[in-house]
């Protein structure tokens, strides 16, 4: 073991001399977490297909149609569940949003008299601009299903018909209002019974339409108070990339320069050296990790939900990046081979796991591939540490496959070094 710390704290030293790839390791991320928490303070983007949870409480033929249009729509993934059930699965990042259909959707009316429409949206904290982009798809489809209800004279009588009785025979108001109320009823239906649908459709307007929107949280643990707190977990994978890489090309490096040969030919064994430069690799991400969320935390507020499970997220994600400096090593035999290699597969892995573009702009398809990248569970293990205040089960997930990547690319690695030795 002592062998093992004298070769990491050798390559920790050159790390630290060499000032130019130290920036790609610390200040880097540092400040892609400062343009991205700047860029993002006030929300995220759209999405080309938003997964939401729809509860319908309403269990009426108006809210039955209402999914029905929901469901025509191409930029909505539909899972009908409870309401708790909803608030959960968008809490842990798993769903988007939820849409709560409550009880009087069905008697709410035609929705053109304006007032908040029973429907409420419930969003991602760390996705707050896809607000806007769902808020205008329900729009939409109530629209959609009003211009249905009103262009349709017996259904728009009836509606008028019930409109009628709520606020005019069980109002409480003096005969006078009454009769107000009244004649206003009587004079819509006889404009309904009238009027040119295709007119009538032209003078309505989506304009006094209003949701309630909920942040869904259950402490004040359970969302981000800034965007830095959702930025930081991706400068956090950005400075785990770079020391993978830098640890990566100092292996050929030595290799090509006869250093490795030297340290060979030395009572040193393979697992020895193999182990220090691991070692050294973990101690540098852990401590590049540790000087992010310190400098988050006093400069920008980032918050610590949980410091076991905070913990564990980095010790694993550092683990994970450990295995795939291993095989980053053996990608080619010359410094530039790996150094291009190497930075060409992790700037694949950054972006499709989240690190560059943001999920809510990738087409489903790079979605779905994005479950190969580590940096996808390691930002999920960090959010869920940091501010989504997950459990040590809920956390078992992204840790179990970031250890998982790790070591298959350590033992590959390592299998491929041991034919080139041989």
């Amino acid at each position: 073991m002592k062998t093992i710390l004298i070769m990491a704290m050798k390559d920790l030293r050159l790390l630290w001399r060499d000032r130019f790839g130290l920036f790609w390791v610390i200040g880097f991320p540092f400040a892609i977490a400062l343009l991205f928490g700047t860029v993002f303070s006030g929300g995220g983007g759209g999405a080309s297909e938003i997964d939401i949870a729809v509860v319908d409480e309403d269990s009426s033929a108006s809210s039955i149609e209402f999914i029905s249009e929901l469901e025509k729509s191409e930029a909505f993934k539909i899972y009908p569940m409870e309401r708790d059930s909803a608030y959960e699965q968008v809490r842990k990042g798993k769903l988007v949003a939820s849409i709560v259909i409550e009880e009087g959707f069905g008697q709410s009316g035609g929705f053109m008299f304006g007032g908040e429409t029973p429907v409420e949206v419930g969003i991602d904290p760390s996705r707050k601009a896809e607000s806007g982009y769902l808020k205008g798809i329900l729009t939409q489809a109530l629209f959609s299903q009003m211009f249905g209800k009103y262009s349709n004279p017996d259904s728009a009588l009836q509606t008028i018909k019930r409109e009628k009785r709520m606020l005019v025979d069980g109002s409480g108001l003096e005969s006078e209002q009454n009769k107000l109320l009244g004649k206003l009823f009587d004079d819509l239906s006889y404009f309904m019974e009238n009027v040119d649908a295709n007119v009538y459709s032209t003078g309505m307007s989506m304009e006094s339409m209003d949701f309630k929107t909920k942040e869904l949280f259950i402490s004040n643990k359970g969302r981000p108070r800034s965007a830095f707190e959702v930025t930081f977990p991706s400068a956090i994978l950005w400075a785990l990339i770079g020391v993978s890489a830098a640890f990566g090309v100092s292996i050929v490096q030595e290799r090509t320069r006869g250093t490795y040969l030297r340290l060979r030919l030395a009572p040193v064994r393979r697992f020895q050296i193999l182990g220090g430069k691991g070692v050294a690799c973990f101690m540098a991400s852990i401590g590049v990790s540790i000087a992010l969320i310190v400098s988050g935390h006093f400069v920008f507020g980032v918050r610590i939900g949980s410091l076991s499970m905070l913990a564990l997220a980095l010790i694993c994600s550092a683990l994970c990046f450990v295995g795939i400096m291993m095989l980053i090593s053996v990608l080619g035999k010359t410094e530039q081979a790996v150094g291009g290699a190497g930075w060409a597969i992790l700037l694949v892995l950054a972006m499709i796991g989240g690190g560059m573009i943001p999920v809510m702009f990738m087409p489903k398809w790079l979605f779905t591939a994005g479950s190969i990248s580590p940096v996808r569970w390691g930002i999920i293990a960090l959010e869920g540490a940091i501010w989504r205040d997950y459990s040590l089960t809920e956390m078992l997930t992204p840790i179990i496959i970031l250890l998982g990547i790790g070591a298959l690319c350590f033992t590959v690695g390592v299998t491929i070094l041991r034919r080139y030795d041989g």
